[in-house]
């Protein structure tokens, strides 16, 4: 087994200078500067080489570590791709806390988390489609529904759930709690038309946004008057039974409630 790499902090790193000035921050750990020479190597010769034609022996030898240290910190090309999707759930979660802080408006927030994501995703455009490819298959530990995925899936679904109860708007209680795992999988339609966009600067999903998300708040503000109640209990009845982990969340909701 290869041994960890020790974390090596800056020794002097929360100092103070002898003459005053404000100490250096802190460097990363050694062993989170390996892992990401490691990801960003291959997120590299994914653009390059493509998804299928990388190994994990190529990313050892272009990273400049050893192949047993590549497959310590990635125990194989998905995790890989896993470290991309986390990394990308954290820029997102980083870009969108000025949305999250500021207008109440359910209209506004939701456009302002869905156009950060677009945002945070910009740079990978150009690659998306190698990665869809795989996720698609459905037996793939890199489709977003899959167990390997929770990680990343549950970030997401934590900024729409913040982004919802920030809001001034007032939806029915008993679709409030799957309302966050509704707008995560709105907002898995939007990286599939994303991945296939063509248009100068995805321009074309950024004005999907613009069009949906006074959509998505109506429908939510609607969903609580009682003429739609039938229908609000339909699709809270779908979410619960198809949604990845919707059973479990009302299950602990019911249970702290």
């Amino acid at each position: 087994m290869v041994k960890h790499e020790k974390d090596a902090a800056d020794a002097d790193g929360s100092r103070t200078a002898g003459d005053g000035r404000a100490a250096r921050r802190p460097k990363a750990p050694k062993s989170e500067q390996t892992r990401t020479l490691i990801l960003e190597t291959a997120l590299r010769l994914f653009e390059e080489r493509g998804y299928d034609r990388t190994t994990m022996r190529a990313v050892a030898q272009e990273a400049g570590v050893s192949v047993g240290n590549a497959y310590y910190y990635f125990s194989s090309k998905e995790h890989l791709v896993q470290g991309f999707y986390d990394r990308l759930a954290a820029e997102h979660e980083a870009a969108v806390q000025p949305v999250l802080a500021g207008d109440r408006d359910l209209t506004v927030r939701i456009r302002g988390v869905l156009l950060s994501w677009l945002d945070v995703a910009g740079p990978y455009h150009r690659f998306a489609t190698q990665f869809f490819k795989n996720a698609a298959d459905p037996d793939s530990p890199l489709s977003p529904f899959s167990p390997d995925s929770a990680a990343a899936r549950e970030a997401v679904i934590a900024v729409h759930e913040r982004c919802l109860s920030g809001s001034s708007a007032k939806a029915d209680p008993e679709l409030a709690r799957l309302l966050p795992q509704l707008m995560w999988l709105m907002q898995m339609g939007l990286v599939l038309f994303w991945v296939y966009d063509r248009s100068e600067g995805t321009e074309r999903s950024r004005r999907l946004v613009e069009r949906t998300a006074p959509i998505a708040a109506r429908a939510i503000t609607l969903s609580r008057f009682r003429v739609l109640r039938p229908l609000v209990r339909q699709i809270h009845d779908v979410l619960v039974e198809f949604l990845p982990g919707a059973s479990s969340r009302v299950a602990r909701d019911v249970r702290s409630s």
